[in-house]
């Protein structure tokens, strides 16, 4: 088909024509979910349930043992992320000097891609499991040119397919030193050897999450954790790459220390991100793995568990029994508990059975609503940033911004707008405070090429270890790249469908088919779209399909004023909690644009009100405060500031902020030749 420009077209003045009545008297019917979307959201598997805030619940997996039917179905149905016990390890990977062997590991990751499952890989750097021919070299500069070809060689082969790396493991003393333990590494290359190794990874593997991983650092007081939370510190004041700690967690019958809790928020606070890694606890009492579990979910950055084995037999403890399956793998009583402090429910038994349980999906709606507030309030920056062309783009303005922050930089794309179209634009900063001065890269000169390209988003696709920038062509398109810092690393563009659905074709009436948005939960992904028309529309795939395969496209929301559901809809995960947010550009009585809110219990669920009219907006000029000068009336298409950047977009559920585009009130004429900039909004009435 042939793309329309970008949006309605009709003039500020016109829009005044709307009256404040007809709007408000207006609400948003949802359509109607099918019957077992009423049930508790609540997810019966591990993984499942961790997923419901963001996180993954994974385990060590032995290539060998994936033969054994029960060890298998217990991994395919309980848990969303795997690491390699073993098969990663230097004395397997690299048993004699350039000659790597991937098999078993690929094993492991091969099946796990297949399944949607997430890799952690271990380890990069470590003392133990060296093949003699490492331990033995004397000599400094063969040592570091070895573990650089090592880091680098492994890495490249797993390329966007582990989302995590433990780059250097256990390398601290146990006692009370503080310091570095002694080995080929320490002895040869001295302090500098875990530097070394983190740079050398953020090179081989930029959207790997890189992780220092140990053991016994769990307790705050203890000398060893102190000696880790040094050199975390230090290397983020310095800007040393790292992303993540993993406490491994090996816990006995009185599982974590009282302080663990605070351990992992002292961490995070850091700004890095913290992991659970190896854990299993002597004798799996209930209480311990709770109180574990429990530590993890109540730290925002604390993305994921791991035990260490599925079923006692499968453990390196054996003797201990500290796993959640007993060896026939049935569930032990640690596994409710563990599930429940996840925030999940035991139920096994179809959904149908029963439903005297589970409250209505309204009930359930408000109980979850205190993870945001009822109304708003928010500060504005001023205009950040502004167009800026050159010989061959004469821009007006910039628009729909979608922003990531990744490896210490938010990532932006924007649409550019002029009078011959739309286009895309990427730019990258530290700080909003350079965002005025970051080079702005023109997609246009990539393989996205030239044409109507408008109103992106873009988000990492775990499963597949790409990001995805979404965007509208005149059908809802995407590009693919493995590197976001990359401008020329995106692919040609790719439809999500061969053309638009029948269900849009019939009720788009005189609209647009606008503003594509992509987000996923545990097991699918969801396709958003707006006409311009009062509609909301709703597709689905697997996740494991993902992109292909979006069917069943349905009006998600309705409106009888198109105005008053118009587009830009956004739908993010709400940290922490199981609410999903949903906020839609709507043009008021006055003609100015702003957003209201909507929150669900989950993605395909019915829509409650949150804040959603105009004397209570979600954000609108009427509750945002300008300490620089109302540089705009219009609180118009923008995106929130995720406390992730993967596919489920998930936001924190306070201290928000929402980059959008403003607009000089005085500023009149076709749509196209606006000359809209980018702002920030920062949550003010905030309960944390």
């Amino acid at each position: 088909m042939n793309p329309p420009t970008r949006r309605s077209r009709c003039s500020a003045s016109a829009l005044g024509l709307l009256t404040a009545s007809a709007l408000l008297a207006t609400g948003v019917a949802a359509a109607p979910a099918p019957a077992a979307e009423a049930a508790p959201i609540q997810a019966s598997t591990l993984g499942a349930q961790a997923a419901q805030s963001g996180r993954y619940f994974g385990t060590a997996v032995a290539a060998g043992k994936l033969g054994d039917g029960t060890y298998a179905t217990i991994l395919d149905r309980e848990f969303n992320s795997v690491t390699p016990e073993n098969e990663m390890k230097w004395d397997t990977v690299e048993r004699s000097r350039g000659s790597f062997n991937f098999a078993p590991a690929d094993q492991i990751v091969d099946r796990a891609s297949a399944r949607s499952q997430r890799v952690r890989g271990h380890t990069l750097v470590w003392h133990s499991q060296l093949p003699s021919w490492v331990s033995s070299l004397t000599d400094a500069n063969t040592l570091r040119d070895v573990m650089s070809n090592h880091i680098t060689t492994v890495m490249n082969h797993y390329k966007g397919k582990v989302q995590a790396w433990d780059v250097v493991n256990e390398a601290f003393a146990d006692g009370g030193s503080g310091q570095h333990r002694p080995s080929v590494f320490q002895n040869l290359l001295g302090d500098g050897f875990i530097e070394q190794a983190f740079r050398t990874a953020r090179t081989a593997d930029p959207a790997a999450k890189l992780c220092y991983n140990d053991y016994n650092i769990e307790n705050w007081s203890d000398a060893k954790t102190q000696g880790v939370y040094r050199m975390v510190r230090d290397f983020k004041a310095r800007g040393v790459p790292i992303d993540c700690v993993g406490f491994q967690s090996h816990f006995g019958t009185g599982g974590p220390p009282a302080g663990f809790q605070t351990t992992l928020s002292n961490f995070a606070a850091l700004g890095v991100d913290v992991q659970i890694t190896e854990l299993d606890i002597a004798q799996a009492p209930t209480t311990a793995y709770a109180n574990t579990a429990r530590a993890c979910m109540n730290v925002s950055r604390c993305t994921g568990i791991t035990v260490w084995g599925i079923r006692d037999i499968d453990s390196w403890r054996s003797g201990e029994n500290p796993l959640l399956f007993d060896r026939d793998g049935n569930k032990k009583a640690a596994y409710q508990a563990t599930l429940t402090a996840l925030g999940g429910s035991a139920v096994t038994t179809a959904r149908t059975t029963s439903t005297r349980s589970a409250p209505p999906a309204d009930a359930r709606s408000a109980s979850s609503a205190s993870a945001l507030p009822g109304s708003f309030s928010w500060s504005s920056s001023g205009a950040l940033i502004a167009p800026k062309p050159d010989s061959t783009h004469n821009i007006a303005g910039i628009k729909d911004p979608s922003v990531v922050h990744y490896n210490g930089k938010y990532h932006v794309f924007a649409s550019t707008a002029s009078a011959s179209g739309y286009n895309l634009v990427y730019l990258s900063f530290s700080d909003w405070s350079q965002a005025g001065s970051a080079t702005h890269h023109y997609l246009d000169r990539s393989a996205i090429g030239t044409g109507y390209r408008a109103a992106p988003q873009v988000f990492y696709y775990a499963p597949q270890g790409l990001w995805y920038l979404v965007y509208q062509t005149g059908n809802a398109s995407f590009s693919t790249n493995p590197d976001i810092s990359n401008p020329n690393g995106w692919s040609a563009p790719r439809n999500f469908y061969s053309s638009m659905p029948d269900i849009i074709r019939q009720n788009i009436g005189n609209g647009y088919w606008v503003d594509m948005w992509v987000i996923c939960d545990s097991a699918n992904c969801y396709l958003f779209s707006s006409d311009d028309n009062g509609h909301l529309y709703r597709s689905q795939t697997t996740v494991s399909q993902f992109p292909n395969g979006f069917t069943n496209t349905v009006i998600a929301a309705q409106d009888a004023n198109r105005y008053a559901l118009f587009e830009a809809a956004n739908v993010y995960k709400v940290q922490g909690s199981d609410q999903y947010l949903l906020v839609v550009e709507a043009i008021g009585s006055d003609g100015r644009r702003y957003f209201r809110s909507w929150t669900a219990g989950s993605l395909g669920g019915s829509w409650t009100a949150l804040a959603a009219s105009e004397s209570n907006p979600f954000a609108r000029a009427n509750n945002v405060t300008f300490p620089a000068g109302s540089w705009t009336r219009d609180v118009s298409h923008g995106e929130m500031i995720r406390a992730g950047y993967d596919q489920t977009l998930t936001i924190p559920a306070c201290k928000l902020q929402y980059v959008y585009q403003g607009l000089n009130p005085g500023a009149s004429g076709d749509y196209n030749t606006l000359p809209w900039r980018l702002g920030v909004l920062t949550q003010t009435n905030s309960a944390c």
